[in-house]
Order: C-alpha cells, then sequence, then structure tokens
C-alpha cells in the first residue's frame, strides 16, 4: 500500500480469525518499529513475541474476561464519557479485553529502559524514553496495516505489569508500556465509528 493509504486504513481491531503470523513478517513489523526516532540515538528497545497459545493464556489470566451491563454502566458514568460515539467505542472495547489477545496471532511485549520512574518524573525529558517507545510502536501498527494484519494494544492496569515481568522475567531497569495483539481480522470485526475532525480546525498559525 501507500503510505497515505496505509495511514488511512489502520484501525483498531479487537476481533481476530484464526490465523498463524510467519516469523518474517513478525520481523518486518518489529524492524519498522526500529526505524522510529530514539531519544538517546540508542533505540534501547527490545520485543518479547509471543505465539504459543498456553503461553498467551497465562500472560492475559490477569486480565478480566468481561463486565457486566451494569458495571459498563458505571465505568461510562465515572469517566465522563458523555460523547454516544466515544461512549460506543468503550462499550465494545472494554467487553473484549481478555478475548481479543486470546484470539490474537501473537502478542509482542515492546520494552524500553527508563532511567527515571514514569509517574514520578520531575520534568518532560526525563519521560524522553517513553516518549520513544511510542513512536516505535505507531511505526508497528503502520506495518502490520501494510502487512494486512491488524493490531490492538492494552496499557498495564494495576498489577499486570509485575505480572508480565514475573513470567517474562526482563531486566527490572526495563518497563512494558503495553501490550499488543497481532492478528487477521475477522470478516465480521466491528470497526467502530469514529468522529471525524477537520484538520483545519485544529490548526493555529503562528499563535492560538
Amino acid at each position: 500500500m501507500e503510505f497515505y493509504e496505509v495511514v488511512n486504513s489502520r484501525r483498531t481491531i479487537r476481533d481476530f480469525e484464526h490465523a498463524v503470523i510467519e516469523d518474517a513478517t513478525i520481523e518486518r513489523i518489529l524492524k519498522a518499529g526500529l526505524q522510529a526516532p530514539s531519544n538517546d540515538h540508542m533505540r534501547d528497545w527490545h520485543f518479547i513475541v509471543i505465539k504459543d497459545k498456553h503461553a498467551i493464556h497465562k500472560l492475559i489470566d490477569i486480565i478480566p474476561r468481561g463486565i457486566s451491563d451494569a458495571a459498563m454502566a458505571a465505568l461510562i458514568k465515572d469517566w465522563n464519557l458523555s460523547d454516544p460515539i466515544q461512549q460506543a467505542c468503550y462499550k465494545d472495547a472494554v467487553p473484549k479485553q481478555y478475548r481479543m489477545f486470546a484470539e490474537a496471532s501473537c502478542l509482542v511485549v515492546p520494552l524500553f529502559k527508563q532511567k527515571t520512574a514514569v509517574l514520578g518524573a520531575e520534568n518532560l525529558s526525563q519521560l524522553n524514553g517513553f516518549a520513544s517507545i511510542w513512536c516505535c510502536i505507531e511505526n508497528m501498527l503502520l506495518a502490520a496495516t501494510d502487512e494486512q494484519y491488524a493490531c490492538t494494544l492494552r496499557i498495564p492496569l494495576g498489577q499486570e505489569e509485575p505480572w508480565t515481568r514475573q513470567l517474562l522475567n526482563y531486566p527490572k531497569d526495563y518497563l512494558m508500556p503495553c501490550l499488543i495483539a497481532i492478528g487477521k481480522p475477522r470478516p465480521d470485526a466491528a470497526r467502530v465509528k469514529q468522529t471525524e475532525y477537520s484538520v483545519q480546525e485544529r490548526i493555529h498559525l503562528n499563535q492560538w
């Protein structure tokens, strides 16, 4: 695909069909990630790739398997989600958090080295490593789209990061910003409507 076609085609997909992803495809996706800008020019990023279903199920065992209608309504209220389109996105996403990883072709755990505590950063410069890994992740999402695969991700909540570290045994000075699922979209995969924004309305020349 052409570049802008890839950008415009990328969608978060949470409904995957059972499909095998080749190692060479994963390597191309991760190599695209390594082309992203790096805060210290060293690209001190690593990726744990998990294809074994038993290992995947063990890793995601900590993720809730669903949510009741009452709990979903309470979440929407607590998070002040008043926009109908935004509500629809969360209603699709939240119940699928476990299933979308269980059905994916592979999981990728991106890791980056963080010299200071992310939540205790004294200034934005101390978050350079955190910012850089998200540039890497975006490259991966676009590369997966070009490979005719789709991705979804989950930012760890509660004890999910310590649980992942315990199972995967990665070094203490590396952090996991998210868990990424890569898979083939099901033909009936939900593609939730997104609010359309005009780029002209978001551009401010010289000042706000």
